[in-house]
């Protein structure tokens, strides 16, 4: 994949502390999905999660402000890793286009199971909304910043309603995608279902990208590359 200098996205190695929070964040955000398949949507709480987790109340407070927020959590290194490879895509490649590549970048269909399993979870309990919202409002706020850095290398400078229009359209298309997915398959998630919610959000921002001029019949899985994307950037 071709990184451009101006908008790749580069650490350094990471120090043991950051090595040691990332792994106690990942098993507060494990004991809360399990106790989530477990016990239900709003039965249980932070000091369970805690507990399951191996830390203090004080420690999981260090870390979420609340279940939802550690639930949200589940989908993040999903999203995280989305939006890593975009900022991989180069400069000039069109927002939108770059979006497509970096979903195909996530070649493993399971890339996208936390994020299906909290779908599919949500659908069944308003107690769980809030959590779907948080973890996608973390995504648009990704997204926007990804956009800002794009514009503002552009001839124009920033353009604030052009960054958060993108941003919004580009979410909205992403949970049409997850809920044209679960009409179809429900709580499913075998290999085969997550490869078609794979392409089904790699097809959305295909019509997105189209400035949906064109009726395109999206084919779900069967589809291996995305279609081209349109020339807003």
């Amino acid at each position: 994949m071709i990184a451009s200098s101006s908008t790749a996205y580069t650490a350094g190695a990471p120090s043991r502390r950051e090595l040691n929070k990332a792994a106690t964040r990942q098993a507060i955000t494990d004991a809360a999905l399990a106790l989530l398949r477990a016990k239900g949507p709003g039965n249980f709480t932070a000091e369970e999660i805690a507990d399951s987790a191996g830390i203090s109340r004080r420690t999981f407070f260090n870390y979420f402000s609340s279940t939802d927020a550690a639930l949200a959590s589940v989908v993040h290194a999903f999203l995280d890793n989305a939006i890593q490879q975009l900022r991989l895509r180069p400069a000039e490649e069109p927002v939108l286009e770059s979006a497509q590549a970096a979903l195909m970048a996530l070649a493993d269909p399971k890339a996208v199971a936390p994020l299906a399993e909290l779908f599919t979870l949500t659908q069944h309990s308003p107690l769980m909304a809030n959590t779907e919202l948080q973890a996608w409002d973390h995504c648009r706020e990704q997204v926007f910043a990804v956009a800002r850095e794009r514009v503002a290398v552009t001839p124009g400078g920033e353009d604030e309603l052009y960054v958060q229009a993108l941003a919004g359209s580009v979410i909205s298309c992403g949970k049409a995608a997850m809920q044209v997915w679960f009409s179809r398959r429900g709580a499913d998630l075998s290999a085969e279902s997550l490869a078609e919610l794979r392409q089904l959000l790699i097809d959305a921002m295909a019509l997105l990208g189209a400035g949906f001029n064109s009726r395109r019949h999206a084919g779900g899985a069967g589809r291996s590359s995305p279609a081209p994307a349109g020339p807003a950037s």
